[in-house]
């Protein structure tokens, strides 16, 4: 049966599908004419909760009505809008109270972790990162190294995939870390590695690193609200994330980031300190000592961004409704499904096959002849992806909106696509 046969099928699952009412509370975007997009791209940006606006309103609102008063006052009080976002970040981390707080960026928020946790000593001074890695996170591990006085040349390991493959394996980082574990300060590797889609067993490797010796964090940037997470029970050291991908927050949106209660109960342990870390019962007296609230929370630095924040309360109550585990179950089916498709068509997958070593995400080499004019040949048909030089296509079904006729779609126009280029 051809691609395109197949659509009747799909929407026959969708139309059984128990989490397809979850599409109609986001905005989903339109092309010039009005008609619906294929939106595949949630890995990059998810798209406009339709509560947001709303929530963005009121906060607008209790601005203008209260003006310096809503820190205390508001609707959702601004002094502590970051609880209102801590608990559900906490089930969708896997850690436990006190383990989680949302605040600032990604990247600061790696820097704020790499301030306390990389502490270069005798042999131990080195950082290990995949080869490939997003580049704001090489480019932090690499000032950080710097703001210590060591050279990023001897100092920075980045681990690459071998015998010509697109992937690390877990046994490739077990035996780097039994050899050169004993130089290595700090291991941050990515909960999904972002080019190829390639999700990570975070448990194992952080055994590995603990046999080491070595503190590991994780960048979980395309992994939270991706895939079921386990920080604690991991024991992961640290973990950082963006909120703007997979859950929706929005552009510019709060990032996030876990410290296992084992640190975030040591007050002693070096940190860039703000007020906003300070605890909170004697914040206000404005004492020039710095006193950490107890938990992640110590490590804020400033109060939070509310309008960039409100958006992801809406996203948060989402997941809360839908679940993790019935999330990953329809990701799994819907990236499934797409692979079929996609295998009488001339593309090379990056991403595992084996679907428990994957996310929402397919990785997509398409050639690098003509990549460009089938990257502009897809929006041409109402497709939004995403494309890395020099030639692959990242393709995210995201279970939250995405239906498994928006998959069928995508293969149909990327049939027809790879039809013109030849």
């Amino acid at each position: 049966m051809s691609i395109e046969g197949r659509l009747e099928e799909a929407r026959a699952r969708d139309a059984a599908d128990p989490l397809a009412g979850l599409r109609e509370r986001f905005v989903l975007p339109r092309g010039p004419r009005g008609d619906p997009l294929v939106y595949l791209a949630g890995h990059s940006l998810g798209p406009l909760p339709r509560a947001a606006e709303q929530l963005i309103a009121q906060e607008l609102e209790d601005w203008g009505g209260l003006a310096v008063l809503g820190h205390e006052r508001a609707r959702r009080p601004w002094i502590r809008y970051h609880e209102f976002l801590n608990d559900e970040l906490e089930r969708l981390a896997g850690a436990r109270a006190g383990e989680v707080v949302a605040m600032n960026s990604l990247t600061v928020n790696l820097h704020l972790m790499l301030a306390s946790f990389y502490r270069p000593s005798g042999r131990r001074t080195k950082i290990l990162i995949e080869s490939g890695a997003f580049p704001s996170d090489r480019h932090a591990v690499v000032s950080q190294i710097a703001w210590h006085g060591h050279d990023a040349a001897s100092e920075l390991l980045e681990l690459a995939p071998q015998d010509g493959s697109d992937l690390v394996t877990e046994s490739a980082i077990e035996a780097t870390l039994e050899r050169r574990g004993a130089e290595i300060a700090v291991m941050l590797w990515p909960g999904v590695q972002y080019l190829t889609g390639q999700a990570f067993d975070l448990t194992r490797i952080t055994r590995a690193a603990r046999r080491a010796g070595c503190i590991v964090g994780f960048d979980l940037a395309h992994a939270i609200g991706n895939l079921p997470l386990a920080l604690h029970a991991a024991d992961a050291d640290f973990a950082v994330w963006c909120s703007y991908k997979y859950l929706n927050g929005g552009p510019g949106a709060i990032g996030g980031c876990f410290v296992h209660e084992r640190h975030a109960a040591h007050g002693a342990l070096p940190r860039l300190a703000g007020w906003w870390g300070h605890e909170p019962a004697t914040r206000f007296r404005m004492r020039p000592e710095h006193r950490p609230s107890p938990g992640a929370e110590g490590w804020q630095v400033s109060n939070p961004p509310i309008l960039s924040s409100a958006p992801l309360i809406a996203s948060l109550e989402i997941f809360r409704a839908a679940g993790m585990e019935r999330l990953r179950a329809k990701s799994v089916a819907l990236t499934g499904y797409l692979e079929e498709l996609l295998a009488a068509l001339p593309v090379t997958l990056l991403t595992p096959r084996d679907r428990t070593a994957r996310g929402a995400q397919l990785s997509l080499r398409i050639g690098t002849a003509a990549a460009p004019q089938v990257l502009a040949r897809l929006e041409a048909q109402g497709v939004v992806c995403d494309f890395r030089e020099p030639d692959v296509l990242r393709v995210a079904p995201a279970p939250l909106y995405n239906r498994f006729e928006d998959v069928t779609l995508f293969a149909c126009a990327l049939e027809r696509a790879l039809g013109e280029r030849r």
